[in-house]
């Protein structure tokens, strides 16, 4: 049987739901809606428009060091093409307390995505709403 299709309680604390997700339909929609939109989590024009585009132009192959989630057990960039721009080596809350420009291309780093799944999950393990 393959992990998906296994059936597990809702990883909620008492809610009794059966689910293929961590989470059951209602409490992955309140968690959801709990994490805002792209805009309230600060990802405005500034980030589509000069962010995103400057880190992937400067960027354009993975440059996840020491990479193990494309390639595993290579310990080299995987060489993907990036699609994702990931703020790094802060993430986009410290850069803001420090009072720097989370929006500049200097601050991120281009990622494909199971590398920026990787390091996302292994940066935040209890997401953004902790």
């Amino acid at each position: 049987m393959s992990r998906a299709a296994r059936w597990r309680v809702c990883s909620v604390p008492g809610c009794p739901e059966y689910t293929q997700d961590s989470r059951c339909p209602d409490h992955a929609r309140a968690a959801d809606h709990a994490r805002g939109t792209a805009r309230q989590r600060g990802y405005g024009r500034r980030h589509e428009q000069r962010f995103r585009p400057g880190v992937l132009q400067r960027d354009p192959v993975c440059t996840c060091p020491g990479c193990t989630s494309c390639q595993p057990g290579a310990g080299r960039p995987c060489a993907a093409a990036s699609v994702h721009a990931d703020h790094w080596p802060m993430d986009r809350r410290e850069l803001v307390a420090a009072r720097l420009d989370p929006d500049d291309p200097r601050h991120g780093r281009g990622l494909c995505p199971p590398c920026h799944s990787t390091h996302t999950s292994s940066e935040q393990p209890g997401g953004w709403n902790q």
